[in-house]
């Protein structure tokens, strides 16, 4: 399948997903309170911290698949490694649930700040988070099996029907059997359950029979354990990376503090529906051309998919920077709320969205193998971070840990990406930073910058509305006039339709 229906898939599919997800949180918070929204945003970052059992099977898997369509793998072999993936998944993830288990009231008594909810209610809610956080583990395996395929339009139009029934299905039961934090986390379980099943099937159904029976081995295992440890190492920095601001403000702040910190972690993440799809379909495009020693296709490949990103994620960005407060109280109609997560949204948006400018070429790194790179640069900011982020946490709490995300994240922009090059594509560098990325974004805040100077002050929701539109499409406009390559796309689609009858 051509990499522009696999953009447009993913869009569409993980548009929607994260559109279900965000579109019922002030539903959420109302049947069930901030105290118990701060369980939710706790559910993320703990799902996030267990990812690591995954051992790098998911990245790995994506990968190899790839390779298989690209002709390096035979039928037997790739299914003999999906085969010892799945068995080493579901080992995990029976860990995983024992060990939430068995942690459960250390966290809800000694861990978690709640002041309402008693402490039944969190040590249950902990419980029933370890199977719904194991079952999202395996789904993850299968969801990298289907991406590695290349079946990207079946996944998107799978996971937004799933996605779909999950929100709509919560609503109904907070509405109508239970209004517990328990209740919702049985109904997320069990709808990974089925999603589990979904996947499972469609990817044994895509390949072909082997010839030969299949087997778990830890042969095959061991001849991808190289690029796997990498992903492993890369895994575990970043969760310290993207996680140690949440981590140590679950202990600091109360449950209820600290869900308003998660809601605007929430907003800012949702740069990730732009720059997730982006980078999946670029990720099996450049492992096959690697593949095949195609430098050439590579390189316009890399070039195009870096200021797609560029124009993609620095308008929805800058957004959210210069109206963060208008689009909370449009959202979740409660002022008060929009007042204190507005500054938290602007800086950790600033933040995710550096992230994500990084994601094409890390996508490249993992296309060539190169998975210690990230593993080791992520080490060298650790060891600066973490000490920082305790130091300023504890003494400016969630504002301090805001800006360091910001400073920890440009850092990757003005000095990792200049490392990466003097080994991968090392003339491509300087396009890399003037004409994927320095054009497009000047041209975008510049034109935000006036935009935001003669914002008009209305108590109209659908004028706010319509403004935010506009302004949010200038921007793109502007972003995708600065980019040289797509611009000249942008020109002869323009003359092409012009000169129809």
């Amino acid at each position: 399948m051509s990499i522009k229906v696999n953009i447009a898939a993913n869009y569409l599919g993980q548009g929607w997903t994260a559109l279900m997800q965000l579109a019922f949180i002030p539903i959420y918070i109302n049947y069930l309170g901030m105290e118990a929204y701060g369980l939710i945003g706790f559910f993320a970052m703990l799902q996030a911290g267990l990812a690591l059992l995954d051992m790098g099977m998911t990245p790995t898997l994506n990968r190899e698949m790839a390779r298989y369509q690209a002709g390096t793998h035979t039928t037997h072999s790739i299914r003999v490694l999906l085969r010892s993936i799945e068995v080493l998944s579901a080992g995990f993830a029976l860990l995983i649930v024992l060990m939430v288990w068995l942690a459960s009231d250390w966290l809800a008594r000694h861990w978690l700040r709640a002041e309402q909810l008693s402490f039944n209610t969190v040590s249950h809610a902990i419980t029933i988070m370890g199977l719904f956080a194991a079952l999202r583990f395996v789904e993850g395996v299968y969801r990298g099996a289907i991406l590695g395929l290349q079946t990207h339009a079946w996944l998107n139009g799978a996971s937004s029907i799933l996605a779909t029934v999950r929100a709509l299905g919560a609503v109904a039961v907070l509405a109508w059997v239970s209004s517990s934090i328990e209740a919702f986390f049985v109904w997320q379980a069990f709808v990974s359950m089925i999603t589990v099943t979904v996947f499972a099937i469609r990817v044994h159904s895509q390949l072909p029979t082997a010839n030969g029976s299949v087997y778990f081995s830890l042969l095959p295992l061991s001849k991808v354990w190289k690029f796997a440890q990498g992903m492993v190492l890369t895994a575990f920095l970043s969760l310290l990376l993207t996680h140690g601001d949440k981590v140590l403000l679950s202990r600091i702040l109360s449950l209820e503090a600290f869900g308003t910190y998660m809601l605007a972690a929430l907003v800012s993440n949702s740069l990730y529906v732009l720059i997730g799809p982006l980078a999946q379909s670029y990720s099996p495009r450049f492992a096959e051309l690697v593949a095949r020693r195609d430098e050439a296709a590579l390189i316009k490949a890399y070039h195009r998919g870096s200021q797609l990103m560029a124009v993609t994620v620095v308008p929805a960005a800058l957004l959210l920077i210069f109206e963060s407060q208008t689009l909370l109280n449009l959202w979740t109609n409660d002022a008060v709320l929009a007042r204190n997560s507005a500054p938290y949204v602007a800086l950790l948006t600033l933040g995710t969205a550096f992230l994500g400018l990084m994601n094409i070429p890390y996508m490249l790194q993992l296309a060539y193998g190169w998975s210690t790179f990230a593993a080791k640069v992520n080490g060298v900011i650790v060891l600066v971070q973490i000490p920082a982020l305790i130091w300023i946490t504890t003494r400016y709490g969630a504002m301090g840990a805001a800006w360091v995300w910001v400073a920890v994240t440009a850092s990757y922009i003005f000095v990792v990406i200049g490392i990466m090059h003097k080994y991968l594509l090392p003339t491509e560098k300087w396009a890399w930073y003037w004409r994927d990325n320095f054009l497009p974004i000047a041209a975008a805040a510049a034109t935000g910058g006036l935009l935001s100077i003669v914002s008009p002050a209305t108590s109209n929701p659908w004028l706010t509305v319509v403004w935010l539109i506009f302004f949010g499409v200038a921007m793109f406009i502007a972003a995708v006039w600065g980019a040289p390559d797509l611009r000249l796309i942008a020109i002869q689609r323009i003359r092409y339709w012009m000169s129809k009858p």
